[in-house]
């Protein structure tokens, strides 16, 4: 089985002649987005061995828990059993290492069975870490007591097989019981995610009978008739988009017809909280195919059901179409990732350089891509005006500040939206120099306190700048815009690259306000930085400038009243000549 991390777009309408489509459209003068990022492959996973092969710790943590079960329980009819569920089941099979196991048992409780197996494990001389009770937490999906422990440097939780049942207007469970094996593999998600390990007789047990199959042929399906799964817990929804996009598994066809659902849309909407949905997106930023989970979330037509913004917010426009979101994103993964495509100019390497190097700065990319459609929108909220894609995060996500979310997710869309098509015309007073980097100096563009790195925030401006050129209902990007868009944006990377402009971004003003005020023999106050944004146009004027330069042009500039500083309402001499800079105190 090959798994591709990055399936064709499916905006793309079918075609029985795909190739023939592509050629028309480009000598139409377009190109088909799927073309973009479809042919965006980073490193695949490896084909499934369908064995599982056990370190030396996890042979010992099985032969530990089957004789455990044997010196424990002599009775053969009243012996636990004890199987490996789910995600280590099915990365042990796809060839991929895991350190989280969970041990489902068969007629014990978690916390009861770790109460009895630790002292057995102890006394064999073992070191075993601090047996940890994670209490029942529903929100958190912790719908049963468990036991957590480390030995032999695995991370273990203990809890039992268990059964559920569900109302109709909660995806917390109504009713758990202890359950057979079958039962609690059914509940769970995907069938890929309810294969056991049977650690007594050490196979792996498929109770599902589809788990194997779907695992080696990259399908993912609900063990239960999905709408059932769905309406049950939406959850399931979101991790069956996140563990596709993670493998680069396709969504069985009746699980796509599901949860295209409206229930199941309104479900996602009323039933989940929003912090659990913004946990899901959170691990699909952060997996292995971003725009894989986009793409699903855009062709399901959940984006508003996941990125929510409440009924309630006093928007101050009409978020744009929601397929502009997946289309940025696709836009983004071409330039990340991407085979370059021959009609199309070839992006300055600088510009992806940062977003390359830093995960972070790729989560961040693909989320404004996310919320492309409410960029340049605000929600009027306490007499202030503040961006809807804050509000997205803060209430739809509830992501906050982690990786820079919620304080660097809107700035960068809005120092995307104020780089904006930075054609050479725009950057000349008072010079070429200090205009380019008065904008790369601008709080939205570059912030060291939101991560914010004038690149990435150059890129997302292109990415934004690019969508306007495609033809939503065709799926199609216009070439010769296209080549113009690039090319502008080249231009002024070539521009800050000749003005040597990088190192003076995060640059110190040369003087600091104490010397200011010492300087022109006048208290702090609010005429200060104003002062400072004049010295800081100085030095990028003057890169080589000193500091005792600049004192001599700051006292000059006042002396002779290019720069006017109101003090009380006194103000110096009218300008002998130049420009007046009139600044208050």
């Amino acid at each position: 089985m090959k798994v591709s991390l990055f399936r064709a777009p499916v905006l793309l309408r079918s075609s029985p002649f795909p190739r023939l489509r592509n050629l028309i459209s480009t000598m139409n003068g377009s190109i088909p987005i799927s073309q973009l990022g479809g042919e965006a492959l980073p490193q695949r996973l490896p084909s499934p061995s369908m064995t599982v092969e056990l370190t030396n710790e996890e042979d010992q943590l099985c032969t530990l828990l089957d004789d455990f079960a044997k010196d424990g329980f002599p009775d053969q009819d009243d012996r636990i059993e004890c199987r490996i569920a789910g995600g280590w089941v099915r990365d042990k099979l796809l060839g991929i290492q895991s350190n989280d196991i969970d041990i489902a048992l068969s007629s014990m409780t978690g916390v009861s069975f770790a109460e009895m197996f630790i002292p057995y494990v102890k006394a064999k001389g073992f070191e075993v870490g601090n047996v940890h009770k994670i209490a029942i937490n529903p929100e958190q999906s912790k719908h049963l007591e468990t036991a957590k422990t480390t030995l032999l440097g695995l991370e273990i939780d203990f809890v039992n097989l268990r059964s559920e049942e569900y109302a109709v207007d909660s995806r917390i469970p109504t009713k758990i019981d202890f359950g057979t094996p079958l039962q609690d593999a059914m509940r769970r998600d995907l069938t890929i995610n309810a294969l056991f390990y049977n650690v007594h007789t050490r196979s792996v047990e498929d109770q599902t009978g589809s788990g194997l199959d779907d695992l080696k042929n990259g399908i993912a399906r609900t063990p239960l008739a999905p709408r059932e799964t769905f309406m049950d817990d939406p959850l399931r929804v979101l991790r069956c988009i996140r563990f596709a996009s993670r493998f680069g598994f396709n969504l069985e066809d009746n699980v796509q017809q599901a949860a295209k659902l409206e229930e199941v849309r309104e479900a996602i909407i009323h039933k989940i909280s929003r912090e659990r949905v913004g946990d899901e997106v959170d691990k699909m930023l952060k997996g292995r195919d971003p725009l894989m989970a986009l793409q699903l979330i855009d062709s399901l037509g959940l984006h508003e059901a996941i990125f929510h913004i409440p009924s309630s917010a006093r928007l101050s426009g009409t978020p744009g179409d929601r397929r502009i979101s997946f289309v940025a994103a696709t836009l983004l993964t071409y330039f990340l990732y991407g085979r370059p495509v021959s009609e199309l100019t070839p992006l300055h390497p600088k510009i992806v350089e940062n977003a390359v190097k830093g995960s972070g700065a790729r989560q961040r990319l693909y989320l404004a891509s996310a919320l492309a459609s409410f960029e340049g929108i605000n929600c009027h909220e306490k007499k202030k005006d503040i961006p809807a894609s804050e509000v997205v995060i803060r209430e739809g996500l509830k992501l906050g500040t982690r990786n820079h979310y919620m304080d660097g997710v809107p700035i960068l869309l809005q120092g995307a939206r104020f780089l904006s098509k930075p054609a050479p015309a725009r950057y000349t007073t008072p010079s070429q120099r200090v205009s380019i980097g008065l904008a790369l100096r601008d709080k939205n563009v570059s912030n060291q306190l939101t991560d914010a790195h004038w690149t990435t925030t150059l890129l997302l401006g292109l990415v934004l700048d690019l969508v306007k050129a495609v033809d939503l209902e065709q799926n199609v990007l216009s070439v010769k815009t296209a080549c113009e868009i690039l090319q502008m944006y080249n231009d002024f990377t070539e521009m800050v690259e000749t003005l040597e402009l990088e190192s003076s971004i995060y640059e110190q003003p040369r003087l600091n306000g104490n010397e200011i005020s010492g300087l022109l023999g006048l208290k702090p106050g609010p005429w200060m930085s104003r002062v400072i944004s004049d010295i800081v146009s100085w030095q990028l004027d003057h890169p080589l400038g000193s500091k005792e330069e600049c004192q001599v042009w700051l006292r000059q500039e006042v002396e002779e009243g290019r720069i006017v500083i109101e003090d009380h309402g006194k103000r110096s001499n009218e300008p002998k000549g130049g420009t007046r800079k009139k600044v208050r105190s």
